[in-house]
C-alpha cells in the first residue's frame, strides 16, 4: 500500500469513529475515543520522524510484535527500541523494526540507555506491575497490554506509581476505539434497544493454548498462560475485553460475581481452567453471563448486548429490533370474544410454537473490520506529547481486569464474591 493510499484509509477510519462517537450520550460513555480521534484529525497526517513520540517494546512475542506492526502505521508515534529475554523472539523483532533500532535482552540496559519517551509492555502477566514500575522510575510514560496486573492490589499500584511519577498509563483495550462498537454505543444511547438487563458474551476456541517449548527452554517461560504464577488464563487473556464491553454498556461495575471453573478437557499439566462460566450481577437485577472454553469454538467470539426493544452484537456488527411474539390460536380467539368478532379457528392447528432463535437479519453497525490498535496508539502518541492521559480511559480498563480477577476468586473458592471497597480512585 502506498502512503497516499494508507493516508487515505487512516482519514476514512478517523471520520468514521468520528461520526460514531458524534453526540452528548457517547462523548460521556466514551471521551478517550473523541479526545484520540479528534486529536489524530486536527493534527498533520505523517509528520516527520524526528517528531514522532518514541516508543521502547518490551516482549516481542507474537503479540509484541502485532503491537509493532501497528505502532509503524501510527500518524505519531515510532519503535525506538525493543527488548525480550528469549533470544528467537529478539530475533523476529529484529526483522521487523530493522538493524537500525536498537536491541536488547535486559528492559534495564534498555532504559537505561535512554533514547526512548514511553515504554510499551507486552510481557506475561505477573511481569506488567514490575515493568510499569521500572518505566515510570526511569521517567517514562507507559503503555500496557491487558490484563492491567496478576492481582488486584498491583493494578491499583500500578496507577499509584503513575500518578506519582506525574506519568501517563494506557492499558490496552481495542474496543473502545472500534467504529463499530462506539456506533452501537451510540445507538444504545438513543434507546434504540430499550433497556438493557442482560449482556451476553462468549469467548470459544478449540485448541490446548499450549506452544511447542524449544530444546533447553523452560516451558513456564512459553506457555506462561497456563500457569496460575503468571496468568489467570481465559479470565485475564481473553474474559477482560468482553468483562470491560458488560461494564461501558451497562455504565456500571459489577455487585458481585459467582461462576464455577475447570480443567475439564485439557489434562495436560495445565493450572488454569480450561472451561469458565460465571454470572456478573449489576444494580437493579441485570446480569452479565460469561462462558469461555478451549475445546469447542461453534459460537467463537461474541456480545449479545438485550434490552427491551432489541439486541445488538457488536462482534458481528449486527442490530436487531425485537420482533412482536406469535399469538396462539386459543389466545386469538379469546381476544376475537373479547371484541365481538369472529373470524375461522383451526381446530387441528399448532396451539404452541416452539421459541426459536429470532432468525431476523437485523441491520448492519457498519464499517466491518479495523484495525483499532492504531488509533489507540495514535491516542497514546497524543497523551504522551500533552503528558495528559486520554480522559475515562484507564477506569474502564482497571475495572475490567479487577472484574477479571475478581471472577477468578468466585470460582476457585465456590462463592459469590463482591466488589471491592478499597480499590484505588480513577
Amino acid at each position: 500500500m502506498s502512503d497516499q493510499a494508507f493516508d487515505l484509509t487512516r482519514r476514512s477510519f478517523l471520520d468514521r469513529v468520528l461520526m460514531a462517537t458524534a453526540g452528548a450520550g457517547v462523548a460521556a460513555a466514551a471521551p478517550w475515543a473523541v479526545s484520540a480521534a479528534n486529536a489524530a484529525s486536527a493534527a498533520p497526517m505523517m509528520p516527520a520522524t524526528g517528531d514522532r513520540v518514541r516508543l521502547g517494546v518490551i516482549g516481542t512475542g507474537d503479540r509484541g510484535r502485532a503491537l509493532i506492526r501497528n505502532i509503524a502505521k501510527s500518524r505519531n508515534c515510532t519503535v525506538a527500541a525493543i527488548c525480550d529475554n528469549f533470544a528467537p523472539h529478539l530475533a523476529k523483532g529484529r526483522e521487523i523494526v530493522g538493524a537500525s533500532v536498537p536491541a536488547f535482552a535486559d528492559h534495564r540496559a534498555m532504559l537505561d540507555a535512554r533514547g526512548i519517551d514511553a515504554l510499551v509492555i507486552a510481557t506475561p502477566l505477573n511481569q506488567h506491575a514490575r515493568h510499569a514500575t521500572d518505566g515510570f522510575d526511569a521517567g517514562l510514560h507507559v503503555w500496557c497490554e491487558k490484563a492491567m496486573a496478576r492481582t488486584i492490589s498491583d493494578c491499583g499500584a500500578m496507577i499509584t506509581k503513575s500518578r506519582a511519577a506525574n506519568k501517563v498509563l494506557q492499558i490496552g483495550h481495542q474496543r473502545m476505539f472500534h467504529p463499530t462498537y462506539l456506533n452501537a454505543l451510540k445507538r444504545v444511547k438513543a434507546g434504540e434497544i430499550g433497556e438493557i438487563t442482560q449482556v451476553r458474551a462468549s469467548w470459544h476456541r478449540n485448541n490446548s493454548w499450549r506452544r511447542p517449548v524449544p530444546a533447553g527452554t523452560d516451558d513456564r517461560h512459553i506457555n506462561w498462560r497456563l500457569y496460575r504464577e503468571s496468568s489467570a488464563g481465559l479470565m485475564t487473556e481473553l474474559a477482560t475485553h468482553q468483562l470491560q464491553v458488560g461494564n461501558w454498556f451497562l455504565d456500571a461495575v459489577p455487585t458481585r460475581v459467582i461462576g464455577s471453573g475447570s480443567i475439564c478437557f485439557w489434562k495436560d499439566g495445565r493450572e488454569v481452567y480450561d472451561h469458565v462460566a460465571l454470572i456478573y450481577e449489576y444494580s437493579g437485577g441485570r446480569k452479565f453471563i460469561y462462558t469461555s472454553l478451549l475445546n469447542n469454538a461453534r459460537y467463537g467470539c461474541e456480545e449479545q448486548i438485550q434490552g427491551s426493544k432489541g439486541t445488538i452484537e457488536p462482534e458481528l456488527g449486527r442490530i436487531y429490533a425485537e420482533v412482536p411474539p406469535k399469538v396462539l390460536a386459543l389466545q386469538r380467539m379469546h381476544q376475537d370474544v373479547a371484541r365481538g368478532s369472529k373470524r375461522t379457528v383451526p381446530i387441528g392447528g399448532a396451539t404452541w410454537f416452539p421459541e426459536l432463535p429470532v432468525t431476523t437479519p437485523g441491520e448492519s453497525l457498519g464499517w466491518g473490520e479495523y484495525d483499532e490498535t492504531m488509533l489507540q496508539f495514535e491516542g497514546f502518541g497524543e497523551a504522551v506529547r500533552s503528558g495528559k492521559p486520554l480522559p475515562g480511559l484507564l477506569a474502564q480498563a482497571y475495572r475490567a481486569s479487577v472484574a477479571s480477577l475478581l471472577g477468578e476468586q468466585a470460582m476457585d473458592r465456590g462463592e459469590a464474591m463482591t466488589w471491592p471497597t478499597s480499590l484505588v480512585e480513577v
